[in-house]
């Protein structure tokens, strides 16, 4: 059977981390009680399989002045897309790129500061070479934000 990626103390671990992202070592080790020397060693752990990436701070684009998020759907040309890939990621407003099947090869998340900035920013989508169709969305809400919370809280509850 394959390891968990996960165990309690590990969820718990994030969990704490994601409410309190400066939390130092001790002080996390503390509140979980467990070993300064655990805890590091679980932060080693989950660096070194992928799990943790890192503490970026939670950055509102609204408040930084990119009130607009909208979807693209791409059709690329075949065996291309690597190459679009790395045009998108050129594109500042480009927040993400997903490889996926069905309706369209790529979809991206974009952000702009007003319509007319989004349509500077699908105009320079629609410029990369290889890129044959786009069918972009305007987000309205955000419902669900992105999380990880419920599969944290989830794994932390299975002792």
């Amino acid at each position: 059977m394959p390891e968990e990626a996960l165990d309690d103390l590990d969820a718990r671990l994030l969990l704490l981390l994601t409410d309190a992202p400066r939390l130092g070592v001790l002080e996390s080790a503390r509140r979980l009680g467990v070993a300064r020397g655990t805890v590091q060693a679980r932060l080693d752990r989950l660096a070194a399989k992928g799990v943790l990436g890192g503490f970026p701070p939670e950055l509102d684009l609204a408040a930084m002045g990119y009130g607009l998020t909208a979807f693209a759907w791409l059709e690329i040309a075949q065996g291309r897309r690597t190459g679009v890939a790395a045009a998108l990621a050129a594109i500042d407003e480009v927040c993400e790129v997903h490889a996926t099947t069905g309706q369209g090869d790529l979809f991206v998340r974009m952000v702009a500061r007003d319509n007319d900035d989004l349509q500077r920013v699908i105009d320079e989508v629609v410029g990369v070479p290889d890129v044959l169709r786009t069918s972009t969305s305007i987000a309205l809400s955000t419902p669900v934000p992105p999380r990880v919370r419920p599969l944290l809280e989830r794994t932390a509850r299975q002792r």
